[in-house]
């Protein structure tokens, strides 16, 4: 046996790795700081597409205020048409907007969609079932009308002193129409959160300062650019670009700070690592506080959130995002979307997956959860495209949607597997 050289330290074991961080409870830590404090604003009706409703809308009148008309055609009272046939005497023409005389008894009102219906009728027959004599002053009814047929009854669509739509909704061009159906042409909407974003890396060049014959050898297209940008405007984010900040900590320390200034949140893509030119982590701790988290998802394992001071004694959230294009576009959708929903006191963060046939199989499990890019199929199946790797892109465009599919599982043809619609996700 050879003697122990005294000169040849012993190796210092390397520190046990932590646990990766399941997704969900990811999500709670990160929902636990987002505070919905960003104020409230008044807006135009007309602009509030998309916007998150500060407080309660409540009706303060009926929709429709009085029984009216679903069809052109005549009022009647059923009575009076027994049988099919019956010839009435047009007594009175009621358009919309109009209010017309009590019906006579064996009587015919000739009437238009959206008229009140005179009082003593109790049907509307359209015009398709009559036929009109005598120069349009008597109607022959062709049908036997049953009680209340084609009428809209007072109150159906919106009563009086209901709450048409609750605080935390995320308006849609239908609540808009519906806020304006009940008179209001402003609405009381969360603020909308500031976001600056950047990203690092001395490789990204922006497209259009470089043609693609000229691209150095190890340069990249920025594209996490783009989508993270569009994907915050679709959230009603007020959006400031910063571009790509070189990679040396001053530069990234220079940039946190301008951007906590008159931001709520700056979220960035790249630098999140642990490698010698990630400069994120230190320039966050100094001027705040980070924490990495190595999350079980794929694609997506980086992330991070933390905190950079402003010097009103005022904090801005920041989120660092994995710099590969699929695992920046995963996790903003799945951390960063609800994040952002929450900071505007959104009610609803989740989108509910729905139960589909897989029409392929994925034989090899993964220790990590998946979300594997999918699109349907004119069978009502999931495809999937074929290179699900982080940094292909072209799945995003190409999947109409993720399979959200759990950690040592296969799946086999025909399998039932859980589809979240990238449509829901990005709207």
């Amino acid at each position: 046996m050879n003697a122990p050289n005294p000169d040849r330290a012993t190796p210092t074991p390397a520190p046990a790795r932590a646990p990766l961080m399941p997704l969900d409870e990811a999500l709670e830590r990160l929902l636990a700081q987002a505070v919905a404090n960003l104020g409230v604003e008044s807006v135009s009706t007309f602009d509030a597409d998309g916007r998150v409703l500060a407080q309660d809308v409540v009706a303060q009148m009926t929709v429709p205020p009085l029984d009216n008309s679903a069809m052109d055609g005549y009022a009647v009272r059923s009575a009076d048409c027994q049988a099919a046939g019956a010839v009435l005497p047009v007594s009175q023409r009621i358009a919309a907007g109009q209010v017309g005389q009590p019906l006579a008894p064996g009587t015919a009102a000739r009437i238009f969609t959206g008229a009140p219906v005179p009082a003593g009728a109790d049907a509307v027959v359209m015009q398709e079932d009559t036929e009109a004599l005598a120069g349009r002053t008597q109607v022959r009814i062709r049908i036997a009308p049953a009680v209340g047929l084609s009428i809209r009854r007072a109150g159906e669509d919106v009563a009086h002193g209901a709450v048409v739509l609750a605080k935390g909704e995320r308006l849609t061009p239908a609540s808009t129409g519906l806020a304006a159906g009940i008179g209001l042409d402003r609405l009381s909407v969360s603020r909308r959160p500031r976001v600056a974003m950047f990203s690092t890396g001395d490789e990204l060049v922006t497209p259009g300062t470089v043609a693609p014959e000229a691209m150095p050898l190890g340069a990249i297209y920025n594209s996490n650019r783009y989508f993270l940008r569009a994907l915050l405007q679709r959230l009603g984010c007020e959006v400031t670009d910063l571009g790509i900040v070189p990679d040396s900590l001053d530069a990234t320390v220079d940039a946190l700070r301008g951007a906590a200034a008159e931001h709520d949140v700056i979220l960035t893509s790249g630098g999140v690592s642990v490698g010698e030119e990630d400069h994120v982590k230190p320039a966050v701790t100094r001027l705040g506080a980070l924490d990495l988290w190595q999350i079980a998802i794929k694609p997506g394992k980086p992330f991070a959130y933390g905190h950079v001071r402003r010097a009103d004694g005022g904090a801005a959230h920041f989120i660092g995002l994995p710099g590969n294009p699929v695992s920046s576009f995963v996790t903003f959708l799945l951390l960063v979307r609800p994040f952002v929903l929450a900071l505007q006191g959104a009610a609803k963060l989740d989108v509910p997956a729905i139960a589909l046939r897989a029409d392929f199989a994925l034989p090899k499990a993964d220790k990590r959860r998946e979300f594997l890019r999918v699109r349907r199929n004119a069978q009502g199946g999931l495809e999937l495209f074929a290179n699900q790797s982080s940094g292909v892109l072209t799945s995003m465009h190409w999947a109409d949607g993720v399979v959200d599919h759990p950690a040592g599982a296969t799946i086999a043809a025909g399998d039932t597997v859980r589809f979240i619609p990238l449509a829901e996700l990005m709207a």
